[in-house]
């Protein structure tokens, strides 16, 4: 290799380490600032229907709402997908994303005064009662089927209290992108300040779906809870609790998920649905009259599957971008041990190895590419001072480059082709060892 040559390798690496460095970021980075795409930030409705699609329902009165594909993420329709409205109870979606993970489901609580403690007037209560113990799974019944304030009071004690609760809940909002959503309480009692929108209710939904006890406790109708001792006996009393979503049970498929109601929010309600494996999440906000939630709700749904394959996505449920967490690791969100990923998810380490290396990756094997090219100038420079000096007859000296190579490697004129193998070697193994994990 001649010096110029020699050169012009060392400089194409350089470049060659530049490009590939800054391409996945290029490619990553999105053109607009709204959350799922631009056309999701406009007021209006918005949908692309093709040849032989559907019409959507006209008695739609939900000032904000959504129907998307919980497997691809695409958005099908939306009307004010990101205007901030009061959330009411369907923000529990969100405190039990962020907490149901921290505790097994049959651990036993002792219930204190102290957790039962300001209870906004009015809340729902399934009928926690302090001084006795309950199971955690029952608490969560609680929380899903009766929406019971009290019950999420004393898991968010359990998790550290009110302020710490409210604090991670914003802070998995923040993971799941969820930008329009100001969390102030964990049970979505009205509190100044507090906002989601349909587009954020539908990611609680879609990754709280992720988690099989969620999925569970969701889909159930009917439950027996802990009541007080019986004061005759001194034995622990139960009492019958029924989910108040009023399509579950009644809409075909449909797999939960949450319904509030609050003076100040009005209704709202998140579903999921299910339909020749494909599933479908909804979400209407602020409906003109209270039970037209459900109506419209189920409507939605029914267009969604009808529109299969005949429009186009106006936009799409972005991913979640907290940690891939080995699934039963503590706190892991999303992938505790028992956890099933919705139709279509994957975790995010899984996608990035199917399609090939990531940034770190690529920077690592630009680097081992700069690395082989410099070294095979070095060994041409040693071979060219090699003829200079050799004699006819005299056996091969030492190269004057006794000092360890990059990597470690000595330089003698009789294992260039050793270092080369060994240089190699180093290079599949630093691409092997930026590779994404699972």
């Amino acid at each position: 290799m001649s010096p110029h040559a020699g050169r012009l390798a060392a400089a194409s690496a350089v470049s060659v380490l530049v490009l590939v460095a800054t391409a996945p970021a290029a490619a990553g980075q999105d053109s607009t600032s709204v959350v799922g795409g631009e056309r999701l930030g406009r007021p209006a409705v918005q949908v692309a229907p093709l040849a032989g699609a559907p019409a959507l329902p006209t008695a739609l009165s939900g000032r904000s709402w959504v129907v998307a594909d919980a497997g691809t993420g695409e958005v099908l329709a939306a009307q004010n997908a990101h205007l901030p409205l009061p959330p009411a109870s369907t923000l529990k979606m969100l405190f039990a994303d962020t907490v149901m993970t921290k505790f097994d489901r049959a651990d036993v609580h002792q219930v204190t005064q102290a957790e039962l403690a300001n209870l906004g007037a009015g809340s729902s209560l399934v009928g926690v009662k302090e001084n006795l113990p309950y199971r955690v799974e029952d608490l969560w019944r609680g929380v899903f089927l009766s929406s019971g304030n009290d019950a999420v009071h004393v898991l968010a004690h359990m998790n550290g209290g009110i302020a710490q609760t409210v604090a991670e809940m914003q802070a998995r909002a923040n993971t799941l992108q969820a930008r329009d959503t100001k969390v102030v309480s964990p049970d979505g009692y009205d509190m100044d300040g507090q906002v989601s929108s349909a587009y954020d209710l539908t990611l609680f939904a879609r990754a709280g779906l992720r988690i099989a006890d969620f999925r569970s406790y969701c889909s159930t109708r009917t439950a027996h809870f802990p009541g007080g001792l019986d004061k005759l006996t001194g034995q622990r009393t139960s009492f019958d609790i029924a989910n108040t979503d009023r399509l579950l049970g009644k809409y075909p498929g449909l797999i939960g998920v949450k319904n509030g109601y609050t003076t100040n929010a009005g209704a709202t309600f998140t579903g999921a649905a299910e339909r020749g494996g494909r599933t479908l999440l909804v979400t209407v906000m602020h409906p003109e009259a209270q039970g037209k939630v459900y109506d419209e709700a189920a409507s939605l749904l029914d267009w969604g599957f009808a529109a299969a394959g005949k429009v186009q996505p106006v936009g799409r449920l972005v991913d979640d971008t907290a940690p891939v967490t080995a699934p039963g690791a503590p706190g892991a969100p999303g992938t505790p041990a028992g956890t099933a990923p919705a139709a279509g998810a994957e975790p995010q380490a899984a996608q990035d190895e199917g399609h090939g290396l990531g940034p770190a990756a690529w920077t690592a094997a630009a680097l081992a590419a700069a690395l082989v090219l410099w070294a095979a100038g070095r060994t041409a420079a040693r071979r060219r001072g090699a003829v200079a000096t050799a004699t006819p007859a005299g056996p091969p000296t030492p190269s004057t480059h006794d000092s360890p190579a990059v990597g470690g490697c000595t330089g003698t004129r009789g294992s260039t082709g050793t270092g080369r193998r060994r240089l190699a070697r180093r290079a599949r193994a630093l691409v092997h060892s930026a590779r994404p994990r699972r």
